[in-house]
């Protein structure tokens, strides 16, 4: 079995909370505090301090101290290992369907040809 990069687990794992991908999407528009964005969320701040945690753990967003402020960032090319494995899933498919489609295809014809 092929070994795969254990950031790609981090990766993943930090994505699959809808917590986390709101934040990521708010992070996409530009830094933000903590408190910021935390606000839309209805949980305690420890409870959100987690979701930060599990998001710098696998090197999507980092995180600076201004003051007694905590601005948080997304990581540059932070989702590229994951984009690049989901484009060579995505190729290995392709090249499955096709395949697949050339089979039928191919099969059809001979059974019309039989007839």
């Amino acid at each position: 079995m092929a070994k795969f990069d254990s950031t790609l687990d981090h990766c993943f794992s930090a994505l699959g909370d809808p917590t986390r991908r709101m934040v990521l999407q708010r992070l996409a528009r530009g830094e933000a505090s903590v408190s910021e964005l935390a606000e839309p969320h209805d949980m305690a701040l420890p409870s959100f301090m987690g979701h930060l945690k599990k998001l710098e753990d696998a090197g999507l967003v980092t995180s600076r101290k201004l003051g007694r402020t905590r601005i948080c960032k997304l990581t540059p090319g932070a989702f590229t290992p994951a984009k690049d494995w989901l484009s060579e899933q995505s190729a290995v498919w392709e090249g499955r369907l096709d395949r697949l489609d050339d089979y039928v295809t191919n099969l059809t014809k001979e059974r019309t040809n039989e007839t």
